[in-house]
């Protein structure tokens, strides 16, 4: 498996092609997560995932878990959540904050390490990585998410509730963002049944990369204001 060169190293081409990795396992190990390194890997439809040693893994799964913009599932008795309004949502308001609870697992372990969350701190920082906030009417943050836009895409890292369907909610609320910004699609990585729940669907590794490098030369635009009105649409 090939080694990840630091930034420091530039005879080295920083990641192999991922077309031709396997689609069940990393694809590469090492390197750092400089804001340089973590774009050129998104930009190349590869994902970190930190292991229990603390050596970074890099990822490109084939099949690919994504839902399509306008395809999340919004259940009856989510519906009943949203009518309720009392939960609000907003984006890129606290976005430490929602990653810090994303790691916040206690008996689960966590890949989100403190050097995980110091780098997607520099990446929203930059504009490149973006949160959703779902508050509660007391002013808590119960739920919320936080991912990466490249191109046209939006890569969700983690999301994480504290009442019942606040992350559900924070779902909503991103997926009105991206259609309002005009992106192609909702990036999950890799499925779960709660995903799937909510519309995820498989594509190949092929076909996300193509469509990941046909959005990149016209990014879409993320608007925070659009996540605070996805209760009402």
């Amino acid at each position: 498996m090939p080694w990840v060169p630091t930034c420091a190293d530039r005879r080295m081409s920083r990641f192999p092609d991922p077309r031709t990795a396997p689609g069940d396992e990393p694809l590469a190990y090492g390197g750092d997560l400089r804001i340089d390194t973590l774009c050129e890997a998104y930009r190349r439809g590869i994902f970190p995932w930190p292991g229990d040693s603390g050596i970074i893994w890099w990822w490109s799964p084939d099949p690919r878990a994504v839902i399509p913009i306008g395809g999340l599932h919004v259940s009856r008795s989510l519906r009943r959540t949203l009518h309720a309004g009392r939960l609000r949502c907003t984006s890129d308001t606290a976005f430490d904050a929602v990653v810090a609870a994303c790691a916040h697992r206690p008996g689960e372990g966590t890949w989100i390490t403190a050097a995980m969350r110091a780098a997607y701190a520099e990446l929203h920082r930059a504009g490149r990585a973006h949160s959703i906030e779902v508050w509660d009417d007391g002013g808590r943050v119960v739920g919320g998410l936080y991912g990466v836009t490249v191109g046209r895409v939006f890569c969700g890292e983690s999301m994480f509730h504290r009442v019942t369907d606040a992350s559900k909610v924070a779902m909503v609320a991103a997926m009105r963002v991206l259609s309002v910004g005009r992106y192609d699609l909702f990036d999950v990585q890799l499925p779960t049944a709660h995903l799937r729940s909510m519309g995820a669907v498989d594509m190949t590794r092929s076909a996300y990369l193509d469509l990941l490098g046909a959005g990149l030369p016209q990014p879409a635009r993320w608007d925070p204001a659009a996540a605070e009105s996805s209760m009402l649409g």
